[in-house]
């Protein structure tokens, strides 16, 4: 026969040591990968990408000095973005000493640094003029006249006399439909509300998106409100919008970009004196380096200067961490602006849609009333939304700005606060927004219950007070995921998908298509590499694994529960009740629930040792011979830790062990046999009182004698017991000799400080022994015999003690 093994399927390599150090070895190279690349990823992120930046932005542009930022400076100057001192940050410079040909060491740093500097310019620029272009509503203007053409076309196409009559018929029909039925309630609403929608509908479509669109509608009040508020929190009396939004910008300007810099190139904030600050401004504002070096050398600083004239790496790293939390406010402006555009998008959205409301949806009851209320309400939401954003702004701001302030020359600090800080705002940014969201809703959904006369009980709503047209607003900010995941549940459970999968059942699910390949292997259809090969076997133990873990937890539970030592101990006997073996014990467990590794791998070293002590042993049950080895594990083991050879929870596990065997061997004899009283006096009885009491090998084999129909020749020659008498005295002797076998070793659990129950539990264990073996014939050995206890023995020295740690442990 061909050997289709190789040594990769070689079944005696695959032991569970194996896997797991292989797995192991697969999961520590991943690791690795997987660190390589994020090392990667973040050097690029903060040095190669604002590198990439700042040389392209450098080659772009036309430059006419020697200043590493100029030429960026002349890329970013749109921006028109100005700190407080009224210098644009497109202007500024890192001054420094560039090396030269025989000083190559600050030409190379100087260079890192001009990248990192020309990248940072451009990341935080950007974030602050892009916050403040948000605020500024200017990019509103740019499609503005195309949206208001846009409406008034819209208006002048929908709404028509012809349909205004046809609408206003249709909301009639509901008004007589409720007088007939007798809700006159909700007929007088609608009448009311055929009304409001007749006197505000000319006025709204004369000039659709005015309240949206132009200077003085929602939006903008809703933002000058915001600024009115964040220019108080700042202490300034000038409320006007445009400056607000510079003053914004200046003090961003100042807190992220002027100060920063001036640590990152002087090491200290140069503007805390006077003439350093006039000096640094004037060359910036000049664009010129050489100016500010000469600025900065002439205002007495030398700590500033010496700085300046010897680049080193610690401002490499300086940069590096600048850059991080310039992305980082890059990453929050671009989060407000999305939600400040957002919001004046879906105003101007719902602005349109308004038109058709009002053209005609509003005079007719349902859905299409409900749909007018909810793009109005938008409209005035939208302005709560723009106040709300500004005035979360305007406390961002201030409590950097005061940060900034009170740190002094500490600006690397505020840095890292700063940013866990933006980190923090974006998600509050985030609950902000879900949280109108919400309230848009609500809102909505009142004021067409009430237009809809409804109450707290829509019908349709299934009591949960949604109006009609509403659809699932009741349930769209919760449990979003559900439907997702329950559409996905029906695809995977699909017969369609299952066939269109080779008729694999739930497709999706993890380990389908292995379950599948197992059960055609288990079935014989498929034939490569073979059924009793690995693949086969791999797949029987696949289908078992289940059923295995089932049984290990049902007895679990049955005695001690999972994670208990009896509990393990019950599991592994429930384990081989099913067919599985102590090599499926570790996957069993782990299934049905286990986790704690002590008490697995004492359980089932104890169960292997005992297992493997009573194969060789030669006796008509088997179960006892597990019994027998079970007793002599727990001697050997309790006698090792009194001396200090051993641990509670291995005697723990013995002594379930035995527990387990003690009920395995009871469970294997027949139930007990009531004696009639047949012979006179009770003879039956007196005689298996007296065997329990005393057992012989003699005795028990002339009952043999006697039980097969032969002739007693021991001592029971001559007696008055007949076949039929002999054989019910074997069954009684057996069955009582098992129950005082388990009852015996339960007492021993429970109180394992008493050695006296172990010592009569083993008594109780040699007497069945000798019974087995003098019916059977088989040998009694120093091994497959427990040694009976000797009468009236005292207890062990040092016994209780420990054996309270393993009490403690079993109960």
């Amino acid at each position: 026969m061909n050997n289709w093994r190789s040594d990769y399927w070689d079944p005696d390599r695959w032991q569970l040591p194996t896997v797991l150090r292989r797995g192991h070895a697969w999961i520590r190279a991943t690791r690795r990968r997987r660190w390589t690349v994020g090392v990667l990823l973040t050097v690029f992120v903060l040095v190669v990408f604002p590198g990439l930046l700042g040389a392209t932005a450098t080659a772009t542009a036309e430059s006419s000095t020697r200043s590493a930022g100029s030429s960026v400076g002349s890329a970013l100057g749109w921006t028109h973005v100005a700190d407080s001192s009224g210098v644009e940050a497109a202007s500024y410079i890192f001054a420094t000493d560039h090396g030269g040909v025989f000083n190559p060491g600050d030409t190379a740093i100087s260079l890192v640094i001009g990248l990192e500097f020309a990248g940072w310019k451009i990341i935080v620029i950007t974030a602050i003029w892009l916050i403040g272009y948000a605020l500024s509503f200017e990019w509103l203007n740019l499609f503005s006249k195309a949206l208001l053409g846009v409406a008034h076309s819209l208006t002048g196409q929908i709404a028509t006399p012809i349909m205004l009559v046809t609408a206003a018929t249709i909301g009639a029909f509901f008004v007589a439909w409720f007088v007939v039925r007798g809700l006159y309630s909700k007929a007088t609403l609608q009448v009311v509300c055929m009304v409001m929608v007749g006197l505000l509908g000319p006025i709204f479509l004369a000039e659709p998106l005015a309240d949206v669109l132009s200077s003085d509608g929602l939006l903008a009040k809703g933002r000058d409100l915001g600024i009115s508020v964040a220019a108080g929190l700042n202490r300034d009396n000038n409320i006007d919008p445009s400056h607000m939004v510079a003053t914004m910008q200046g003090t961003l300007t100042d807190n992220f970009a002027r100060r920063p810099l001036q640590v990152w190139n002087f090491g200290h904030v140069v503007d805390e004196q006077p003439s350093c600050r006039a000096a640094w401004s004037a060359g910036v504002a000049a664009r010129s380096e050489d100016r500010v070096k000469r600025g900065i050398g002439a205002c007495g600083d030398g700590a500033a200067k010496e700085s300046m004239e010897n680049p080193n790496f610690e401002q490499i790293g300086t940069g590096l961490l600048l850059l991080l939390a310039g992305a980082i406010l890059l990453a929050f402006g671009a989060v407000l602006a999305i939600k400040v555009i957002r919001a004046a998008l879906d105003t101007i959205y719902h602005g349109l849609m308004s038109i058709f409301g009002f053209a005609a949806g509003g005079f007719v009851y349902g859905p299409t009333q409900t749909f007018l209320i909810r793009n109005v309400v938008d409209g005035f939401v939208a302005a709560a939304r723009m106040t709300a954003y500004t005035i979360f702004l305007g406390v961002y701001v201030l409590i950097l700005g005061d940060l900034f302030t009170l740190a002094g020359d500490q600006v690397m600090v505020v840095f890292i606060i700063g940013a866990i800080f933006e980190i923090v705002a974006i998600l509050q940014l985030k609950r902000l927004s879900n949280g109108l969201d919400r309230g848009n809703e609500w809102i909505a959904n009142r004021f067409a219950l009430a237009v809809q006369g409804t109450g707290g009980g829509a019908r349709g709503s299934g009591g949960r007070g949604t109006a009609l047209g509403m659809g699932a607003a009741g349930a769209a900010h919760s449990m979003r995921i559900l439907p997702a995941l329950a559409a996905f549940s029906t695809v995977s459970n699909s017969p369609a998908t299952e066939w269109l999968w080779g008729r694999t059942r739930s497709p999706l699910r993890p380990f389908a298509r292995r379950e599948r390949q197992s059960q055609l292997a288990q079935w014989g259809f498929w034939t490569s590499p073979g059924v009793g090969g690995p693949i086969g076997s791999y797949a029987q133990a696949y289908l078992h694994r289940p059923i295995f873990a089932r049984a290990a937890r049902e007895a679990a539970e049955a005695a001690g529960g999972i994670n208990t030592v009896r509990g393990a101990a019950a599991a592994l006997q429930g384990l081989e009740d099913i067919g599985g073996k102590v090599s499926d014990a570790p996957a069993a467990l782990l299934a049905a629930g286990f986790t704690d590794e002590d008490i697995l791998f004492n359980a089932i070293r104890s169960w292997s040792i005992v297992d493997g002590n009573s194969k060789d042993w030669t006796m008509a049950n088997n179960h006892l011979g597990h019994a027998v080895a079970a007793v002599q594990r727990v001697q050997d083991s309790s006698l090792r830790l009194i001396r200090g050879e051993s641990d509670p929870g291995e005697v723990a596990a013995d002594l379930a062990t035995l527990q387990a065997a003690a009920f395995r061997y009871r469970r294997s004899v027949p139930a007990g046999v009531t004696l009639d009283g047949g012979l006179a006096n009770g003879m039956e009885e007196q005689f298996v009182t007296a065997y329990l009491d005393a057992p012989s090998a003699e005795v028990a084999q002339d009952l043999q004698r006697l039980a097969n129909g032969t002739t007693a020749t021991g001592p029971l020659a001559g007696s008055a017991f007949d076949q039929r008498t002999a054989q019910r005295m074997m069954g009684a002797i057996g069955s009582r000799q098992a129950d005082r076998v388990l009852n015996s070793v339960n007492e021993a659990l429970g109180d394992p400080t008493n050695q006296q129950l172990l010592r009569v539990a083993r008594g109780h264990i040699s007497d069945a022994t000798l019974t087995d073996q003098a019916l059977s014939g088989a040998k009694r050995t120093a091994t497959n015999t427990p040694t009976p206890p000797a009468p009236n023995s005292p207890e062990r020295p040092g016994w209780a003690p420990p054996m309270v740690l393993v009490g403690n442990r079993l109960n």
